[in-house]
């Protein structure tokens, strides 16, 4: 696919160039991992600047969304990359390989940098969600802190850097200038621009800023930074759409492949009608989504992926709100079983009270059927990101659910859209056809009629 970037990523790639430590803080579906890597690709074969870099990235980001970005863009085809996750004996087969980018989970960098045997000889680091790295206490922090001064070049990438507040700061930038803008010690940080708050005794459970701090510290770090929030690069109001590609593995391809070919042999007479088509339509996208309704009336489970994923836009979040669009109860269920395990506070949009409690700010999640989204229901306010756990064929019920948060009011300045969409599947028919502003149901029948083909049924 031919890249043809936003201003503000032009911007931000001729930023990472300039600047050899970045801290690039964009809000989510805002291109992150294209602008980087194109920034990577100009540095290492225009430039000549670089050779071997290592991206460090959440595990599930590590294993496919850099990839499949570098095998996106048609510019970004010399690059090699290798994928270091797994067993340790696979994780060292991965480093060892021929490659220009490195790519391993932040869990294995202490592993990579005290335990793998492999030099440490990367001129350039890449750390997908610089907010990890809040914790100078953690062992991810530390472990990159050994080898920080053999890296040439580095780049912190994330859209909420200080959702707990400006003392998060200090460690994600010390593990970008080493020190160098905010002081190497946390002790000298708090004493420079904070004071103790709430205490007991001799100890201090939390700290507040001095007056003015606040400008002191972002004037501090604002030579080596950039931020794409709101109307800073974009005009308002923009929708950025992204699209979050989940996989299947073997076992679960197989099984998917195999409930569609037992629908599809079950067609009356192997016609697709419109009829049949929505009904079949329908198994397939519950099966994209990981669970489908049986003839007796249970739930057959076929995979965690989309789950997975949305745990992963919830931390990339780190505390921004998002809208999550549903469809099926199943998927409700599964949604609300994951967000319980992960401790989040979220509410299902369904009430007057729910609506407020959302525009308030006061749920991390709110979970949102698109049929109960209708034309006047205002929830800007408690956010600007959706997220499509599931896609829907209909346009109508699509665009008003997604201009719940596009609309006049919305502060932000920038709405996110991302649809998590499982590759190889209906799904991507259906991104499609919206993307197409198609209404119709001739799409709908053109798909299913795609889906039957793969088995010969014409």
């Amino acid at each position: 696919m031919r890249y043809d970037p936003h201003d503000y990523q032009k911007y931000a790639v001729g930023f990472i160039k300039d600047h050899p430590v970045a801290a690039v803080l964009l809000d989510m579906g805002m291109g992150k991992s294209s602008i980087t890597l194109t920034a990577v690709n100009d540095l290492m074969f225009d430039s000549f600047d670089i050779r071997k870099v290592l991206v460090v990235a959440p595990l599930r980001v590590a294993k496919n969304t850099w990839s499949a970005e570098i095998e996106k863009w048609d510019h970004l085809s010399d690059l090699k990359y290798s994928i270091a996750v797994g067993t340790a004996a696979e994780r060292k087969k991965a480093l060892k390989a021929d490659a220009d980018i490195y790519i391993i989970n932040r869990e294995n960098l202490p592993w990579l940098v005290e335990k793998s045997g492999m030099p440490f000889d990367y001129d350039m680091v890449v750390i997908d969600e610089l907010s990890s790295f809040k914790n100078w206490q953690a062992k991810r922090f530390k472990a990159l802190m050994k080898v920080r001064p053999r890296v040439k070049r580095i780049v912190g990438l994330t859209g909420t850097p200080s959702s707990n507040g400006l003392m998060d700061l200090f460690a994600e930038y010390k593990v970008l200038d080493m020190g160098e803008r905010l002081g190497r010690f946390i002790s000298q940080y708090r004493m420079e621009y904070f004071v103790p708050d709430q205490m007991n005794g001799p100890i201090v459970y939390s700290y507040r800023l001095r007056p003015g701090a606040d400008k002191r510290i972002y004037d501090r770090i604002s030579d080596i930074t950039i931020s794409m929030k709101g109307t800073d690069h974009l005009q308002m109001p923009e929708l950025i759409n992204s699209e979050y590609m989940v996989y299947l593995d073997e076992a679960e391809r197989k099984k998917y492949e195999q409930m569609k070919n037992d629908l599809v042999l079950s067609l009356p007479g192997g016609e697709v009608t419109a009829a049949n088509a929505a009904s079949l339509s329908g198994k397939l996208t519950q099966m994209a989504n990981g669970a489908v309704y049986s003839d007796a009336g249970g739930i057959e489970k076929i995979h965690d992926r989309k789950l997975d994923a949305l745990e992963d836009i919830i931390e990339a979040a780190n505390g921004k709100n998002l809208l999550v669009a549903y469809w099926y109860k199943h998927d409700l269920s599964r949604i609300t079983e994951r967000l319980d395990a992960l401790g989040v506070h979220y509410g299902k949009l369904d009430t007057d009270e729910s609506i407020r409690e959302w525009n308030a700010g006061r749920l991390e999640v709110g979970l949102i059927h698109p049929a109960s989204a209708g034309h006047g229901l205002n929830l800007q306010s408690g956010g600007s990101t959706i997220v499509w756990f599931g896609m829907i064929w209909s346009l109508e019920l699509y665009q008003q659910t997604v201009a719940r948060l596009w609309r006049q009011g919305q502060e932000s300045g920038t709405v996110v859209v991302q649809h998590i969409l499982t590759a190889g599947t209906v799904d991507e028919r259906i991104m499609k056809a919206l993307s197409a502003k198609d209404d119709t149901q001739a799409r709908l029948i053109d798909a299913v009629k795609a889906e039957v083909s793969a088995y010969g049924r014409k």
